[in-house]
């Protein structure tokens, strides 16, 4: 089956099923209000005491905050909630009804569900990012567009590869989600600039939650910071997440007994 009509046939169902709540529009609005609000308010106190933080900008801060919204949105619309159904497929024995379609069963459990409501967040973010953009009162180069387009993708790219090595755990142990709930942790950490972290928890944000490469590493290409050697080292590592991810993943598949053994 061709992965890209399956994934669009469960985006057509997913936005249907969304649709019939739409409540749902208003809460997720005000929660992304909140986000940005206290955002805005992290911001105000850095820069009442400094003029920068670590070499970046009160506006390519505010940059920062934008991907991070928007990247935000992206994983909590499409890549936690698929991720968190297969964990509960693999405890119920329920993933066999998966496994027997006609279909790559890494695909289909990566599209199965989608949050429409939460792209509240990614539009938000990509406001956030115009008007700091507006703000650094620079010129958006089609080289500088294709680089935040490219460091943006392999960073979801990368989140996921970790979500799915992450829930490809559930295979062997049982409670994987306070793993789950821990990298949301870490990945608020990503308001800011991986580099105003310490050694050990830049490593930790770029090597095991590649947060650096989500969002990090695209705001450096909006704000000029980004060089042709770092998006080929994000290239690289994006294909090492893949590889470990899908090797993780099948090699969890040949433990799984499911529910009809």
């Amino acid at each position: 089956m061709n992965p890209i009509k399956l994934a669009l046939t469960y985006l057509r169902i997913g936005v249907l099923n969304e649709m019939q709540y739409r409540i749902n529009f208003f809460i997720q609005l005000l929660q992304s209000f909140i986000s940005v609000a206290t955002g805005l308010i992290g911001l105000s106190l850095v820069f009442g005491q400094v003029n920068t933080l670590a070499g970046w900008s009160r506006s390519e801060l505010l940059a920062v905050m934008g991907v991070h919204l928007l990247m935000g949105g992206v994983i909590r619309s499409i890549i936690q909630p698929n991720m968190e159904r297969l964990m509960d497929d693999v405890r119920n024995g329920t993933l066999d009804f998966a496994l027997t379609k006609p279909a790559d069963a890494q695909t289909l459990v990566s599209v199965r569900e989608f949050r429409f409501w939460q792209l509240v967040d990614v539009i938000v973010g990509m406001v956030v990012i115009s008007i700091a953009f507006v703000q650094l009162k620079g010129t958006l180069g089609i080289l500088q567009l294709l680089g935040f387009l490219a460091a943006l993708i392999m960073g979801g790219v990368m989140l996921y590869c970790v979500w799915l090595m992450v829930t490809s755990i559930s295979f062997w142990v049982i409670r994987v989600h306070e793993i789950s709930n821990l990298f949301e942790g870490l990945y608020a950490a990503g308001r800011w600039p991986v580099g105003i972290y310490p050694d050990w928890l830049r490593t930790g944000l770029t090597f095991l939650v590649p947060v650096a490469f989500a969002v990090t590493v695209p705001a450096e290409a909006l704000t000029n910071r980004l060089s042709g050697t770092s998006l080929l080292f994000a290239l690289g590592m994006t294909l090492l997440f893949v590889i470990l991810s899908r090797g993780l993943w099948r090699l969890g598949l040949s433990n799984y007994s499911g529910a009809s053994s």
